[in-house]
């Protein structure tokens, strides 16, 4: 895959960035524990008993098919929004492109500087470097029900994109779905993080919900069993961050390394 010259745009990669809070629900301990594995089980448990299942072991796989064609259509600088252990990190920094994954969750963090990409343990609602210059956004594995309400988050992503960036988001297959929920992280022996909001979303509902906040949808697609949208945001950005903001600290920098999410259906 080309890379896409920045030209004089300011790197995103060069702003500051502020602590980040501690506490959040995908730093619980059986998150955590089953990314420094690399292995499950793992669940979203709903208020009502009902347990959705987190793909671990492909999160901390190497991209797969599915993965190499979200990457293929990414544009100019990228911000994966719940990296995760960093498989998408790691596999456009591979490809040459610039990119910074965020994640709430030290494990995740940590797992995506061992792959060496960098990654910084952040909310995507908090201050981010680069707001108002990502070429692309990514919301994969179930992220775009962040927050568990798909239309803040679409805007606060409209924020972070420059004028006629793209965010790629990946919804529920084959469901016509909206659903808004409490869940918590738990894994098969009864281990629990503290309950959050949640959200999940098929690409009717999505595409809805972009119009309304005035995205323009460019394409979808499906690949091996998983579905995908393409959205533009149609008006300018004024959010860009000024241009001397400062570098990112060096106890931030990832380490390099020394060799070489979806919520699925119940």
């Amino acid at each position: 895959m080309s890379t896409v010259r920045i030209g004089r745009q300011r790197s995103p990669l060069a702003d500051g960035d502020a602590p980040a809070r501690d506490g959040e629900p995908w730093s619980a301990d059986p998150y955590a524990d089953a990314l420094r594995s690399g292995r499950g089980p793992l669940f979203l448990r709903r208020s009502d008993g009902w347990l959705l299942p987190l793909d671990v072991e492909r999160w901390c796989a190497d991209a797969d098919a599915a993965d190499l064609e979200v990457l293929r259509r990414c544009e100019g600088e990228v911000l994966d929004v719940g990296c995760g252990p960093g498989r998408l990190v790691a596999a456009l920094g591979a490809r040459g492109r610039r990119v910074l994954g965020i994640d709430v969750s030290e494990a995740a963090v940590e797992r995506t500087g061992e792959l060496g990409g960098p990654a910084l343990r952040r909310s995507v609602f908090e201050p981010l470097p680069g707001e108002g210059r990502w070429g692309t956004a990514l919301l994969i594995d179930g992220n775009v029900g962040i927050g568990g309400d798909p239309r803040t988050l679409l805007t606060r992503m409209s924020q972070l994109l420059c004028t006629g960036g793209l965010l790629i988001a990946e919804t529920v297959p084959g469901l016509d779905l909206d659903e808004r929920v409490l869940v918590h992280v738990t894994d098969a022996r009864g281990a629990t993080g503290s309950p959050f909001p949640w959200a999940r979303l098929g690409t009717p509902a999505l595409l809805r919900l972009a119009r309304r906040a005035g995205w323009r949808a460019v394409d979808q697609w499906a690949v091996g069993g998983r579905s995908f949208v393409a959205l533009r945001s149609r008006s300018t950005n004024s959010t860009a961050e000024p241009p001397n903001s400062a570098a990112v600290s060096s106890s931030q920098r990832v380490r390099k390394p020394s060799g070489g999410r979806p919520v699925a259906e119940a």
